[in-house]
């Protein structure tokens, strides 16, 4: 809140002034999933990082898709895509993945370090990668 001082009988005196909400145009779309038409606007494709193998069949590749999105100024809410953690590559063989987990030091502190664990999720393989996707593969 912003004030404007006033000069009455050499006393200084604080008036609030009113700020005025300035009204934008909004195409405010709602989208239920990765099939949504909108899903994938202005979010680009993940570089593969060298240790993943195949694109993600939820994400095609993104990592994330929009939850949200005003078509007119682009501001959208995302959510991450929960099969590839993000990053919009997966695993297809037996290489364990590496994830971001945090452990005590020796010295009683935390420590960030890579965790590795084997892919155990057989029930998410989808495929066709082009076929559209039940409620259970991006409802997990």
């Amino acid at each position: 809140m912003q004030f404007t001082c006033v000069s009455i009988a050499n006393l200084l005196v604080r008036e609030p002034t009113r700020r005025r909400l300035i009204a934008h145009a909004s195409n405010v779309v709602h989208c239920d999933g990765p099939n949504n038409p909108h899903a994938f606007d202005i979010i680009p494709l993940q570089p593969r990082n060298g240790t993943l193998d195949a694109i993600c069949p939820i994400c095609k590749g993104h990592g994330q898709w929009n939850t949200e999105i005003d078509l007119v100024s682009f501001r959208c809410k995302r959510a991450i895509c929960d099969y590839c953690d993000g990053a919009g590559w997966i695993e297809t063989g037996s290489d364990p993945l590496g994830h971001a987990d945090i452990v005590m030091s020796p010295n009683g502190y935390p420590q960030w370090v890579v965790a590795f664990e084997p892919r155990q999720d057989p029930e998410h393989t989808v495929a066709d990668p082009t076929a559209p996707l039940s409620p259970e593969q991006f409802d997990r």
